[in-house]
């Protein structure tokens, strides 16, 4: 059975001999051949030669060809800052403070969207008849939130028939550009959609089951099979999810996997995640990484409606030997679960010092973060507490501490930081995976000065 095969027949709920493993290689791919992230996402020949070293090298079942959540936005009208090591993060958003909505619907050959066509092409002639390949689509919710900023979530209690309208319209550029990309012989389309975890189910139940409804629909429409990529603390939408169709749906270390897959189950939806991307991909030993997908694949009773793969997309300097060793213990889980039977993982163990709240001269926001340069949810999150410091100015302070640095990772622990994003004002948890209304986030810091 080839990897494209199991993937496959796990995503149409078979029970097989071992769960598929599908590498998140978006940016990390670059660093195999010594690109930047922006070059990867920029020259579709880098891509391309990027992305077979990812098959060579990790020896996927499934791999994403494009990770970039950006490309419908950019086509949009969004404005892009460039990293050397990250994705593209969205600089402005052509609906701030203008309630309106697009009617123009991209086309195949605008923006980027060429050039992810081209890279999906090239790669399924080269690896596709044993790799399953994934075509990344931003999710609705997230592609609302490039276009209107952070006015959306105002919008959600103030103009519902805006949002509703807005998220149709969004809705239907991400079933066109799936479109494009099933063309050219994608077998999985993900809805990426990394927002989510940011509203209630009550919200997810309002604004997006209508439109995720719609979209499975109409992906599986046409033979194609699905996946729901959600970041953050989700759990709570776990459910919802199901209830819009998808075919797999795939979560990051945020959430407890073995109890989302009972409702995952209930509802006989595949299960993917979610391999820990800093704590144990990034700054793990290869033992770690192996024993993170033995407990992974022991969590979930086994290989039944499962796929094994980082929680989002892997860090650009994950070192190699740490994919090398996740994948063989997603091949070979039997033998290393026994040659790590008796492995105890290093714990991170630094002296970091907390600010002393109690006597802070003015009110202290800090952001917890994976990266606000990177994940959406996080950016948007850092978005807020920003419009706080154009808001108050020096009445207040403000500072990130983003999980892909060592000793940030300490504080989080230190702290009893349980999900990310967060933010806490003067020491306390003030809002956890909930994005807040600017008005409710200056009332509680107004509250403080």
């Amino acid at each position: 059975m080839t990897g494209r095969d199991l993937v496959l027949r796990t995503l149409r709920h078979e029970k097989l001999e071992r769960a598929p493993w599908v590498p998140f290689a978006g940016v990390h791919a670059g660093k195999l051949k010594g690109y930047t992230a922006s070059e990867v996402l920029l020259d579709v020949d880098k891509l391309v030669e990027s992305l077979t070293e990812v098959n060579r090298l990790y020896r996927p079942d499934g791999m994403p060809v494009v990770f970039d959540l950006q490309i419908e936005a950019e086509a949009l009208g969004c404005s892009l800052l460039w990293a050397e090591k990250g994705p593209p993060s969205v600089s402005s958003h052509p609906l701030a403070g203008i309630a309106s909505i697009p009617t123009r619907i991209p086309a195949a050959r605008e923006g980027r969207i060429p050039f992810a066509m081209e890279a999906m092409r090239r790669m399924k002639a080269a690896v596709g008849s044993d790799t399953a390949l994934y075509g990344l689509i931003a999710g609705p919710f997230t592609l609302a939130s490039h276009l209107r900023g952070t006015d959306l979530f105002m919008d959600m209690i103030l103009d519902p028939d805006y949002v509703h309208s807005l998220l149709a319209y969004c809705f239907e550029v991400e079933r066109a550009v799936a479109g494009y990309y099933i063309e050219t012989g994608m077998d999985v389309i993900a809805a990426v959609d990394p927002m989510v975890s940011q509203i209630s189910s009550e919200h997810f139940n309002e604004f997006l089951a209508l439109p995720y409804r719609k979209l499975f629909g109409s992906i599986r429409e046409t033979g194609t099979l699905s996946s729901f990529f959600v970041c953050g603390n989700a759990f709570k939408n776990i459910e919802p999810m199901c209830l819009t169709g998808p075919d797999c749906i795939s979560v990051d270390e945020n959430i407890h996997l073995s109890e989302a897959k009972k409702i995952t189950d209930r509802h006989n939806v595949c299960l993917g995640g979610n391999i820990q991307l800093t704590v144990v991909m990034l700054f793990g030993s290869q033992a770690d990484n192996m024993k993170a997908v033995v407990d992974i694949v022991d969590s979930c009773g086994g290989g039944g409606n499962l796929v094994v793969s980082p929680g989002c997309d892997m860090p650009y300097d994950v070192p190699v030997e740490n994919t090398i060793a996740a994948g063989q213990a997603a091949r070979e889980t039997a033998q290393v679960r026994e040659i790590l039977k008796h492995y105890q993982g290093a714990q991170i163990s630094l002296d970091v010092v907390l600010p002393d709240y109690p006597s802070l001269r003015k009110p202290l926001v800090e952001v917890f973060t994976l990266d606000s340069a990177t994940c959406a949810a996080c950016g948007y999150m850092m978005e807020a507490a920003r419009d706080m410091e154009a808001a108050f100015g020096s009445a207040i302070d403000l500072v990130e501490y983003k999980f892909t640095v060592r000793e940030n990772i300490a504080r989080c622990m230190k702290m009893g930081v349980a999900n990310l994003p967060a933010i806490y004002l003067n020491g306390k948890l003030a809002y956890s995976s909930i994005i807040p209304s600017r008005e409710e986030l200056k009332a509680k810091i107004r509250e403080l000065i």
